[in-house]
């Protein structure tokens, strides 16, 4: 590739992924905005959670089609789905059409950032690996932390719907700009796909499994997002998982989620630990923001700007991890354990200094370092599971990987919301009862839904409703140092230990080449 098309290349992709991450932080601060006009105070965790459900969920599939299919092609693919989907939004006047277009968005989305980052991985020496997963994680963060930050800026001048039709064009000349960067016939090493016809390839989909696995991800989250828990989709889920795992084992040609490789100790511990540490990471993405309106009674393109801190920390520690130090193959088991064992202090810190009259400077600082241990953590996680496991099984692994970070959206939104809704929701109430105002049901639903709500309260209204939003945050960000706790003992148990083929089999094939070679000699 001359340096010309490696630019465009490299453009347009962090110019997707800058879009793909703006479609999860820009409901933050236009929230408040789209739930009134559609009139779904009690859903607007579904704003979010339709977008990365979709994504996550699709992204296994989009990982394995990256390999029977070309990446360049499959990521054009994506871009398509997700101008679609953007233009469905735009286009919204309910609540249901809403959801359908943030859904299609998610679903073009699930081939963005795991092909860029398979791209990255399959295309790049050891050396400069640890710097390209970095780029492409800065380009995340820095979509997510602008996107709040003009969506704030802009919402209030222009209305919410113009923020999601702008992005249609825009991705379209950038999925342009891919194809015309990334040369047709430049593709991933060789593989069982290679030589086959578009049928065959087509035949060897895993569709039950995608299908099963769509159905899984959705009753779980449905049954702990809302106001209260629902019973009903945790059991269909919970009879969905086996089903799941069945066809994985015998029916499917090429699973989605290969149970074999989900076997290995390093690669399942590895992907629990991930989807647990970002799930906790998203609290501080979805809800300061949130903390910012509501407590600190920031306008909303303000507010959106908390973000700026947290996700430079991000960017900060994963180029710092993967320019300075990830420069080898090998183990980082040390380095990933003490990095996710210093993350959840953040959170200690933030759940008691989430308050109305808090040290602004040390907020900042608290959301900063947040963000600098979860990018160091992350790249020092990914690094180390490719250690645990076989070459051939890499791009199995990172789409996994990619697979399980992707969930931990879904479950930092649908299921850290409907946890913070329950908390806020049982403070109001009481709240409002211990002040003596009654008659606060339509007050209260939609406070839930929209926290720019508080700074047009006044009196003992304004107190109630601020004192509320203290005491969810600090449950949330609680909560989050549990979570965080657990997740290190479980990265803990990943092990350092390469698989012996890489190694030690090597050495005993040689070894037996070498007998037999004398053999033959004698």
């Amino acid at each position: 590739m001359s340096r010309k098309r490696g630019a465009l290349a490299v453009g347009s992709i962090g110019m997707l992924i800058f879009l793909q991450a703006t479609n999860i932080s820009i409901l933050t601060t236009t929230q408040s905005s789209i739930a009134a006009d559609l009139d779904a105070f009690e859903f607007v965790t579904w704003f979010t959670s339709s977008y990365l459900i979709a994504m996550s969920s699709l992204a296994p599939l989009m990982g394995r089609l990256s390999q029977v299919f070309s990446p360049r092609m499959c990521m054009f693919f994506s871009t398509v789905i997700m101008c679609l989907g953007c233009i469905v939004t735009a286009l919204s006047n309910s609540f249901k059409m809403f959801i359908v277009g943030r859904a299609l968005a998610g679903a073009g989305g699930s081939g963005i950032f795991i092909v860029a980052i398979i791209i990255a991985i399959q295309m790049t020496s050891p050396q400069k690996r640890g710097l390209y997963i970095g780029l492409a994680n800065c380009g995340m963060t820095v979509g997510i932390s602008l996107g709040a930050v003009i969506a704030g800026a802009v919402e209030p001048k222009i209305g919410w719907k113009p923020l999601f039709g702008i992005q249609a064009p825009i991705s379209m000349l950038a999925g342009f700009g891919l194809l015309a960067g990334i040369p047709a016939n430049m593709a991933p090493k060789a593989n069982d796909f290679q030589h086959t016809t578009l049928r065959e390839k087509l035949g060897r989909i895993d569709y039950s499994g995608a299908i099963l696995l769509i159905a899984l991800i959705v009753l779980f989250l449905l049954g702990l997002s809302g106001p209260s828990v629902l019973v009903a989709p945790l059991i269909l889920s919970g009879l969905a998982l086996p089903l799941f795992i069945l066809n994985e084992i015998y029916i499917a040609k090429d699973p989605v989620i290969p149970i074999k490789v989900v076997r290995s100790r390093g690669t399942l511990l590895s992907c629990l630990a991930t989807v647990g540490f970002m799930t906790a990471r998203w609290g501080v993405l979805f809800y300061t923001p949130v903390y910012a309106l509501a407590v600190r009674d920031w306008k909303p393109a303000v507010a959106g700007s908390i973000l700026i801190p947290t996700n430079a920390g991000f960017a900060t520690g994963g180029l710092l991890a993967g320019v300075f130090h990830i420069r080898r193959d090998g183990s980082f088991y040390m380095h990933s354990v003490v990095s996710m064992m210093l993350f959840p202090l953040t959170f200690l810190v933030l759940a008691f200094i989430s308050t109305s009259d808090s040290t602004w400077g040390l907020y900042v600082l608290m959301v900063f370092c947040n963000g600098a241990l979860a990018g160091a953590s992350l790249n020092y996680t990914l690094v180390h599971l490719l250690h645990l496991t076989l070459p051939d099984v890499h791009p199995i692994v990172l789409s996994l990987l990619a697979t399980f970070r992707g969930f931990a959206g879904s479950f930092g939104s649908a299921i850290g919301g409907g946890f913070f809704g329950r908390v806020l929701h049982k403070s109001l109430v009481d709240g409002f009862a211990d002040a003596g105002l009654e008659d606060k049901a339509g007050l209260i639903r939609t406070l839930l839904g929209s926290p720019a709500t508080v700074g047009r309260l006044e009196g003992k209204e304004k107190e109630v409703a601020v004192s509320a939003y203290e005491d969810a945050i600090k449950a949330l960000f609680l909560g989050a140092v549990g979570l965080s706790v657990v997740v290190a003992l479980v990265q803990a148990g990943t092990g350092w230990d390469a698989p012996p083929k890489r190694y030690e089999q090597i050495v005993e094939e040689e070894e037996v080449e070498g007998e037999a070679g004398i053999i033959g000699g004698t």
